[in-house]
């Protein structure tokens, strides 16, 4: 069997987030009762090449049995471990608008070891609600429930306009990794670490590829429709 991790070890920040992905594809696998697999079988499972699979793999101190590939289990729960998914993790989230109501109602966050504890805004109309079971609470009670749940993770679904001021808010009572779901850059001290989820640019990307993808029938069209006399310009 392949060796433990070991924990502490520096991990490229690539490696680290494809990590997850290796993990849904080796719970899929699981669920449908693959008890191994080798490294070609996870690179298809993943989309990522079985080299680069390897590569971020040997990262964990885990390398399979040769001839037989990886216990599916096994290297699940490995990087379960290394990510950090075998502790519950508490996670509040601010700003209960539409996508915080979305937000919230996630199934995936308690089955990946994520329980969101309380819900903030600071709109007084939307206190009292009970979203997904969970009461929304006043953005005032912040300091009380990080302190009372031990929560260093935050997620931000406000407007752009609040986001910087609750994220200072955030890290004042001691939140130290946040997800932010609103629409700009925010600042932040050393030692808080902010991943940002951009939808607009993220469909601004697809728009894109699906501009390049159209672009060489456009062109054609285009010089199917110049005049004759500039058609035979060069000729």
């Amino acid at each position: 069997m392949s060796a433990d991790l070991t924990p502490g070890r520096d991990i490229p920040e690539a490696t680290v987030a494809r990590l997850p992905i290796y993990l849904r594809a080796l719970t899929s696998l699981s669920d449908a009762g693959t008890g191994t697999c080798s490294s070609e079988e996870l690179a298809v499972a993943t989309g990522v090449n079985s080299a680069k699979l390897r590569k971020d793999l040997s990262y964990l101190g885990s390398y399979g049995t040769r001839g037989v590939g990886y216990d599916v289990d096994y290297l699940r729960y490995q990087i379960a471990r290394e990510i950090g998914l075998t502790q519950d993790w508490p996670v509040i989230i601010v700003g209960i608008g539409n996508l915080g109501h979305a937000l919230a109602n996630y199934s995936g966050f308690r089955s990946r070891g994520f329980r969101v504890v309380a819900l903030l805004d600071a709109d007084p109309a939307r206190t009292g609600a009970v979203v997904a079971d969970v009461p929304v609470r006043s953005f005032d009670e912040l300091a009380e429930i990080v302190a009372e749940q031990s929560v260093s993770i935050g997620v931000i679904a406000t407007p752009a306009a609040a986001a910087q001021e609750v994220c200072d808010d955030l890290v004042k009572v001691g939140i130290t990794s946040i997800l932010n779901f609103a629409p700009t850059v925010l600042a932040v001290p050393d030692g808080v670490d902010v991943r940002k989820v951009d939808l607009s640019i993220e469909l601004q990307i697809l728009a894109f590829h699906e501009q390049r993808k159209a672009a060489p029938e456009d062109a054609t069209q285009q010089r199917s429709r110049r005049p004759a006399a500039v058609q035979g310009e060069s000729a």
